[in-house]
């Protein structure tokens, strides 16, 4: 592994992420937004059966964390696309090292940076009382937080992969992100949709991403509106999901079609 090039990408994606801070605080707003308005708006008609001991904004809170950690990776993973259209990219496919190690780089700095942010919501939820800190442990929780991000991330990456420029990134970004989200469990739980929804929301890896921060913000057992899957299998889902989908992103991005239009411009700039 080529250490200090892959740090180096990683420390440029953060010192950008470092002078954003506006970035961070407009990162809390979207899924605050859904707490507060949605989550107490539907909350005062939504009573899921046997879960009177937990209120529909307590059962969201997980999900706004999720959802938080989905569109930080995918909005950081729009560098990629980004170091494409302004020429960035030439100089690193042309350093002597894989070009794998790009998309590894470039998904660490987009986890640390959804992890950031997921980091910033939680301590905003605690303020507001919105999570169960009795039921909670904060090794679950930051070992969920992890595993999202990183596998939020590597969607975000292979997304990015196969896009050329910022306009079919958004599009194709839209098309991903929403689906993923609504049927993740995020905002209801998946054994009340109906069955060819329910195995839609099981074969979608961000939903263990959600389960996870289930086990660590609601618990699980009984009739409880908590987690709905085993931790053993949220976790090996996105361990899984992650690697998959960072193989497929740099193969792609280390085939030829994937910056061969990059070098030829290179290349003809320099004969110029």
């Amino acid at each position: 592994m080529p250490v200090r090039p892959v740090l180096a990408v990683l420390e440029r994606e953060l010192l950008k992420l470092s002078r954003q801070r506006t970035r961070l605080v407009a990162a809390l707003v979207r899924p605050l937004i859904w707490l507060l308005v949605i989550g107490s708006g539907m909350g005062a008609v939504v009573q899921f059966p046997g879960a009177a001991d937990v209120p529909y904004r307590q059962f969201l809170a997980p999900g706004v964390v999720a959802m938080t950690l989905l569109f930080g990776a995918m909005l950081s993973a729009l560098t990629m696309v980004y170091d494409k259209e302004s020429g960035v990219m030439r100089m690193l496919v042309v350093a002597p090292f894989a070009h794998g190690w790009i998309v590894v780089a470039k998904a660490a700095a987009a986890a640390v940076s959804a992890l950031a942010q997921a980091l910033l919501l939680v301590l905003a939820l605690a303020l507001l009382g919105d999570l169960p800190w009795a039921t909670t442990t904060l090794v679950g929780l930051g070992g969920a937080l992890v595993l999202g991000a990183l596998a939020c991330a590597a969607l975000g990456m292979l997304v990015a992969t196969f896009t050329r420029t910022l306009d079919n990134f958004a599009a194709l970004m839209n098309f991903v992100i929403f689906p993923v989200f609504f049927l993740s469990g995020a905002l209801y739980p998946l054994d009340r949709l109906p069955d060819w929804l329910r195995l839609a929301g099981r074969a979608n890896p961000f939903s263990y991403a959600v389960d996870l921060l289930k086990h660590a913000l609601l618990g699980a057992g009984g009739s409880r509106p908590g987690a709905e899957f085993a931790v053993t299998t949220d976790v090996a889902v996105l361990v899984g999901f992650t690697v998959v989908a960072l193989t497929v992103a740099c193969l792609r991005f280390s085939g030829e079609g994937a910056f061969a239009p990059v070098l030829r411009t290179l290349t003809t700039r320099r004969g110029g």
